[in-house]
């Protein structure tokens, strides 16, 4: 038997085992394209009975190997998560064989939303707004036209929650289920009353030294966690802050993003961002059932003035506006979005990183994330190292927020 006959033969006999294993759901605006895989626990004698469970650990590598590389797109990708979800030792093999966004520019498991984009090339996305229900989602863009055929791969799905004095908007990996109480729940973006100032928070810490942010209900939560690996609180990964326009000029808007994981020599070459490798769950035995820790505090946390002190943003990535021209003709601010971007509005913008001391060197050209209109409720979002799709998105989302005194 040739390999391709071995490797044919493996996907057919594994793909009766996990449609027994895996649902396929099917979200908000997506196509066939589009399902999402809901992990659940694959029948262990199913498993049993096949004749991979024998294999020789060398040979499941290679195979597995052949797979990974041969399903480099979605959603003919959605093989390789399958293969991860088989048992513990196959998940180990694939994890080690799956390379982060940074090196592979693939989005594979859940946890590539939490890690830095490419480097040099952008990931190409595209926000879908549902009006009705107040709700976005974020899709891989999987072609050129995906944001007009409605063709791609479900990411993530924020739910816009308006407080008295702030509004919240709730990130999840299920479109489905769109709340912090969601095992899905994996942060949040805050902003003020006035929607000028916006804070991103993470459900678990992006580094070590993260500070978490600790209310009284809390501290109740704390006493309930299930397991003490999974620290209570938010963690503030970025603010987000927008210039006011008290005399009114027209132009697009203006803004600065302070990435408080991020160190500002990561955009220089050879610098490095924080990266997650694996998203924290309380059941360690059960695999892929990832759960987050979410915190049920219904007493809003304060909410930072501006970015940061500046003693604490110094050395801290800051983003910031790429500066338009003026088009006699169109009349009009214009932008490079390289054909991404088709239709004018106030809330198109690019972030480009802001240097730290002196003058701009190359490194500080190169565009981190766009953000444009295309349709009337559909918008494109690209992004690069060292910022993550969860990062990029939810900068996005601070610009759909109603700002009184900006514009």
């Amino acid at each position: 038997m040739s390999f391709k006959s071995l490797i044919q033969d493996m996907r057919g006999e594994f793909g009766s085992i996990s449609r027994k294993g895996f649902d396929v759901r099917f979200g908000y605006g997506r196509s066939r394209s589009q399902r999402v895989v809901q992990d659940t626990c694959v029948p262990v004698d199913a498993f049993k009975q096949s004749c991979w469970a024998s294999m020789p650990p060398e040979l499941l590598r290679d195979v597995l190997m052949r797979i990974e590389q041969s399903e480099h797109t979605w959603p003919s990708r959605k093989n390789v998560v399958s293969c991860a979800g088989v048992c513990r030792n196959w998940r180990e093999i694939v994890k080690e064989i799956v390379k982060v966004p940074e090196l592979s520019s693939k989005l594979t498991f859940p946890i590539s939303v939490k890690q830095p984009g490419p480097r040099g090339s952008l990931v190409q996305c595209y926000i879908m707004r549902n009006r009705s229900n107040q709700t976005y989602y974020l899709y891989l863009g999987l072609n050129q036209a995906a944001a007009s055929n409605d063709d791609g791969k479900f990411l993530l799905a924020a739910k816009r929650f308006r407080r008295p004095t702030c509004t919240d908007y709730i990130i999840s990996l299920n479109c489905d289920d769109v709340s912090r109480g969601s095992t899905t729940y994996i942060g949040k973006l805050r902003s003020n009353f006035l929607g000028t100032k916006f804070t991103v928070y993470d459900a678990q810490p992006t580094n070590p030294g993260a500070q978490v942010t600790r209310t009284r209900s809390s501290r109740l939560l704390s006493l309930k966690q299930v397991s003490p690996r999974i620290p209570s609180g938010n963690y503030p990964v970025a603010h987000i802050s927008y210039e006011l326009n008290v005399l009114g000029s027209r132009g697009p808007r203006r803004m600065q993003c302070v990435m408080d994981a991020i160190p500002a020599s990561a955009v220089e070459p050879g610098g490095t961002a924080p990266t997650q490798t694996e998203l924290l769950h309380s059941n360690l035995d059960s695999f892929p059932s990832f759960s987050f820790f979410r915190s049920k505090s219904i007493r809003a946390e304060s909410l930072p003035s501006g970015p940061s002190s500046a003693a604490q943003k110094e050395g801290l990535l800051a983003l910031k506006n790429k500066a338009p021209r003026w088009h006699e003709q169109l009349q009009c601010w214009c932008l490079n979005f390289n054909g991404r971007v088709t239709v004018a509005s106030v809330k198109n913008f690019q972030l480009v990183a802001a240097p730290e001391n002196g003058p701009a060197g190359p490194e500080h050209e190169n565009v981190i994330l766009q953000f444009g209109k295309v349709g009337k409720d559909v918008f494109t979002m690209d992004y690069q190292y060292p910022i993550s799709a969860f990062q990029a998105f939810t900068i996005c989302l601070s610009s759909f927020d109603t700002k009184i005194a900006c514009e």
